[in-house]
């Protein structure tokens, strides 16, 4: 049975494309606003894809370390921003991000968690390399049952409770959680059914102590 890995590997050069039937930028926009603080610092973008949100990043003048289990999306990222001096681009997995302890000022993850195998151990790592005082933001789907999205898109979890978002951040170590809707939602389409959903997405965030 294909793994999201496989997955994303055979879809990368269509990503970014795909992405756009299924959330748009105000997304991002939600995620940043949720976050930003100031210009010249350092955020990394975990589970990054095509650049989806380093590209909102880059415009609001942070510098960025991208990482994906995909080699074929950083190669796709490389070709969109490789003539950056503001990106980094970096292989790794939820449970070993290639991300020093204590180095980055943000954290990004946008539709990311669903994928991992264990989300409170991805939120443990996400959390180990922010600095003290640095934020992380989590944008995903609320809890549904859209069974397709597990056999068409490789969904290992049909989005999450906001309760338990909320747990394993504060079991991470995190401060200040807040968990809201994020205004915007998902909209995937089955292949075999022809079905279009649509599923809320929201947006998490807490403080690094």
């Amino acid at each position: 049975m294909m793994g999201s890995k496989e997955y994303f590997d055979e879809v990368a050069h269509n990503w970014n494309d795909m992405r756009t039937t299924l959330f748009s930028e105000g997304v991002r926009k939600a995620a940043i606003k949720t976050a930003f603080r100031e210009s010249n610092l350092v955020a990394a973008d975990i589970g990054a894809g095509s650049g989806f949100i380093t590209e909102e990043l880059i415009l609001n003048g942070l510098k960025v370390i991208a990482v994906d289990q995909s080699s074929a999306m950083i190669e796709e990222m490389e070709k969109r921003f490789g003539n950056s001096n503001n990106v980094e681009f970096r292989v790794g997995e939820s449970t070993s991000l290639p991300i020093d302890d204590n180095s980055v000022d943000y954290v990004f993850a946008n539709m990311y968690l669903h994928h991992v195998e264990s989300p409170q151990d991805a939120v443990n790592e996400m959390t180990r390399i922010l600095k003290p005082g640095g934020i992380l933001v989590i944008t995903d789907a609320d809890e549904h049952n859209y069974e397709f999205l597990r056999t068409e898109q490789h969904d290992r979890w049909l989005g999450f409770k906001r309760s338990d978002i909320r747990k394993w951040y504060e079991n991470a170590g995190l401060a200040n959680v807040k968990v809201d809707c994020a205004g915007e939602n998902c909209c995937p389409k089955s292949e075999s059914s022809g079905e279009k959903v649509e599923i809320s997405i929201f947006v998490a965030s807490g403080k690094k102590n």
